[in-house]
């Protein structure tokens, strides 16, 4: 099983506060294991509050997502997309394609194809193009870079969809978990770094629980994996890999993290 050798990791979100929710924990541990870290995120987060103008509340979400990332010594990145604005088209498919090709990572995560929201999804179909894309050198993103090209068609991940469930509720079964439960407290502060969120939150989802709602959902899938390992796994993150044509086809988490990657047994 081959490691990349530029030992980057880049994980992409539509929103702040998105790569926190999902893998944040995944992350700090390729952190320890030698990788260069960068977060990115689409859209500003201007419709992120229901009393501070856009690009208030955009200057604000930016602040906190710096400090999130700062506290696993995370490169930030943000392409500057409007909330509820991410489609996948040309100018779009370029613009991440650039930031692909200028980090060159070799491992992307990033939201599922279905999720619960559409800014969700044409991330995902922008992020999946753009690690096909990166490589190809006659694929002009000049307007955005003056990098031609990335190394390779890197490793890609999806997270699980908010909650784990699909657009209908159904529960949504991970290809695999991580176990983060010894680095959780450091994801906890991290999300807790976006603080204008629990306020949006309350107003417009109902919910007041933002820190509760993480450890919910990690502690769910960490049961899952007790039952698959036959110990405790108090907090975990679930994941799924693409595997489509021309894309890695082995698990390089699997070999970079082999103590805490746990196969759900169909996906082995």
């Amino acid at each position: 099983m081959d490691i990349p050798s530029n030992r980057r990791v880049l994980a992409i979100g539509a929103h702040p506060d998105d790569v926190e929710i999902l893998c944040a924990g995944l992350l700090l541990l390729l952190t320890r294991a030698g990788y260069e870290a960068h977060i990115a995120m689409l859209a500003v987060g201007d419709c992120g509050s229901a009393d501070l103008a856009p690009e208030k509340i955009a200057a604000v979400r930016r602040k906190e997502a710096e400090r999130a990332c700062r506290l696993i010594g995370a490169r930030y990145h943000c392409l500057g997309f409007r909330d509820l604005q991410i489609f996948n088209d040309d100018v779009s498919n370029r613009r991440v394609t650039a930031l692909m090709r200028e980090v060159n990572p070799g491992i992307v995560i990033t939201h599922p194809p279905s999720d619960y929201m559409a800014d969700h999804e044409g991330t995902s179909v922008l992020v999946r193009n753009a690690c096909f894309a990166a490589p190809a050198p006659n694929y002009d993103t000049s307007q955005f870079t003056p990098v031609r090209r990335a190394d390779g068609i890197p490793y890609l991940y999806y997270t699980q969809p908010v909650e784990g469930v699909d657009l209908y509720g159904r529960a949504v079964l991970p290809g695999f978990y991580c176990d983060i439960s010894d680095v959780f407290e450091t994801k906890l502060r991290m999300l807790a770094s976006h603080e204008s969120q629990r306020e949006w939150l309350r107003q417009h989802h109902g919910m007041d629980e933002y820190l509760e709602a993480a450890r919910r959902w990690t502690t769910a899938l960490g049961a899952r994996a007790s039952l698959l390992t036959g110990h405790d796994v108090g907090h975990a993150e679930g994941f799924r890999q693409h595997r489509g044509h021309a894309y890695p086809q082995d698990n390089v988490l699997a070999s970079v993290l082999p103590d805490r990657i746990i196969a759900e047994p169909e996906f082995r």
